[in-house]
């Protein structure tokens, strides 16, 4: 684990391997840990970067609301640190929404982008509400919020298979301080709308979407490459496709990134 001073916070990432960089950046309630299973893959032919976002896993929280544009700013520091230029971005759910800012903010940086159980929309008018909501039952009930916010995020099919690996998930996610899960909700309900990215940018792009989502409507997510040239994978389970269909998408990612 290594850390750089952002703003006075202290920001933990991990930097393996050698080659062209992959930075890949978890979602709400994960950290960098999520990766683990792909790190040893991904480094036999690429230098691999994976970030604690802000207020999650090891890095410390900046304030009361993480703007994406925050995080990507924190992000940026780090490669800035590694001497890095270009980078594959990979996003899960809410580090897609990180790597979208990083992609408007530091457009020279990016090299390809992945959304993994993600999307360039803003938050609907009923997704605000729902963060509001999510924000006061938190403070209401930490334990409680965290361990329902984790099984919902797998489909409902899964949820008796796959029961020690939501455990394991609910047991990081509740490693998340209270002020980074408000923060960050705070943060994901004023992001800006960053669809036209999919449409005018020049790097590789690919849309990785679970049919069974809970949290992402699948036909209206998909909505947004029409018209473009970003590729479409999906899987048939819910939004945590790094553990639901693990060995399918190590396949997918390594592909492509051979592509690029």
């Amino acid at each position: 684990m290594k850390q750089i001073l952002f703003k006075n916070t202290n920001i933990s990432y991990s930097d393996t391997g050698k080659g062209t960089a992959i930075v890949l950046l978890h979602g709400f309630l994960e950290n960098k840990g999520m990766w683990d299973f792909y790190i040893p893959e991904f480094a036999k032919k690429n230098r691999v970067i994976t970030i604690d976002l802000l207020g999650h896993g090891e890095t410390e929280c900046l304030s009361y609301v993480q703007t994406m544009e925050d995080n990507a700013d924190a992000i940026h520091s780090v490669l800035s640190e590694l001497r890095i230029r270009k980078a594959i971005f990979v996003g899960h759910s809410m580090g897609g929404y990180v790597a979208l800012a990083f992609a408007e903010l530091y457009p020279d940086t990016i090299k390809g982008l992945v959304l993994l159980n993600s999307t360039a929309r803003a938050d609907s008018k009923e997704r605000k509400t729902n963060r509001d909501r999510a924000i006061k039952a938190v403070k209401q009930s930490f334990m409680n919020f965290v361990s329902l916010s984790i099984a919902n995020l797998f489909s409902e099919s899964n949820r008796e298979r796959l029961s020690s690996e939501i455990e394991s998930v609910k047991k990081e996610a509740l490693k998340t301080p209270l002020q980074g899960i408000v923060a960050s909700l705070e943060g994901m309900k004023i992001r800006q709308d960053r669809e036209v990215l999919l449409h005018l940018t020049p790097y590789p792009k690919l849309l990785i979407l679970g049919e069974k989502d809970p949290v992402l409507n699948y036909e209206e997510t998909k909505e947004q490459i029409e018209n473009t040239t970003v590729k479409l994978v999906t899987f048939p389970d819910g939004h945590m496709s790094h553990i639901e269909n693990q060995d399918q998408l190590l396949i997918v990612l390594l592909a492509f990134f051979k592509s690029i």
